[in-house]
């Protein structure tokens, strides 16, 4: 049986993790430990459930305790549940929650990411995406069109922030994921991966390009939002790739980029 606490006092330290934390402040970069998110939507709490992250509270709203996200609710039995209107969770927290359900949730210690690429044969780096929008749309493509695992640079939005994993629809706890300590591909080069650098440059590869297919390992690299790739960057990698475009369009967003990306060279190594 959930413990019900029906919001009153929306100065509640209780509620700070909903309302007045920032995503650096429930990070806790200095006790890491003690980090926490914020998942939202019963899909993304439920995926999140499933790969075993441990709930902290949940905020919903008051017509959904015992109607659509019932089920999800039973399985946090053990955790206190806020609710209240949802005019007043709108004036709480400042937006609408989706489907009407929040979860603070406790993070797990960081994944190593020579430890997620090993045995992987197709793989993301994400190199200073900051619009967590972006990411979260970009691991959802990862996960549905045949990537292994995705690294980020320091410089990129936290997947687990509440956007990123909203617009995942929970991806983010379905496909392995992790920061890489530095900015250079040395690591992943040394574990055998041919690093492909997705760039608006004309001494490009077809994206098409059989050889891609022949490769037993793949780590397609993609840059941030507006710029780009650095120059560096597109120079340490094995292959440079352009994707075809018409009608005078210049570019695609970096999360629409990305489906296609992973939709041609997700496909597995085959013989020569």
């Amino acid at each position: 049986m959930n413990n019900i606490i029906e919001i009153t006092d929306f100065n509640a330290p209780e509620l700070d993790v909903y309302a007045r934390l920032t995503e650096a402040q429930l990070f806790n970069k200095e006790f890491p430990e003690k980090g926490l998110f914020v998942a939202e939507s019963p899909k993304v709490i439920e995926r999140a459930l499933d790969a075993g992250y441990e709930p902290v509270s949940c905020l919903t709203e008051k017509r959904h305790i015992g109607g659509e996200n019932k089920h999800v609710l039973a399985r946090m039995n053990h955790i206190p549940v806020f609710c209240a209107e949802l005019d007043v969770l709108t004036q709480l927290t400042g937006f609408k929650l989706t489907r009407g359900m929040l979860c603070a949730m406790k993070r797990k210690p960081p994944s190593d990411p020579k430890e997620i690429c090993k045995g992987k044969s197709r793989i993301v780096i994400l190199d200073k995406v900051m619009n967590p929008t972006n990411v979260g749309a970009i691991i959802r493509s990862a996960a549905a069109l045949g990537m292994d695992a995705v690294l980020l640079t320091r410089g990129c939005s936290d997947p687990l922030y509440r956007r990123a994993a909203r617009v995942s629809m929970g991806t983010v706890f379905q496909i392995e994921w992790a920061f890489l300590a530095d900015d250079n591909l040395d690591d992943i080069k040394a574990m055998g991966f041919k690093t492909v650098a997705m760039a608006l440059k004309d001494n490009s590869l077809s994206i098409s390009d059989s050889r891609f297919a022949k490769e037993e390992k793949l780590a397609i690299v993609m840059g941030t939002e507006g710029d780009g790739l650095a120059d560096e960057t597109i120079d340490n990698c094995d292959y440079t790739v352009k994707i075809p475009m018409y009608h005078g369009v210049d570019s695609l967003n970096v999360a629409a980029a990305s489906a296609v990306a992973f939709y041609e060279l997700g496909r597995k190594h085959i013989d020569a």
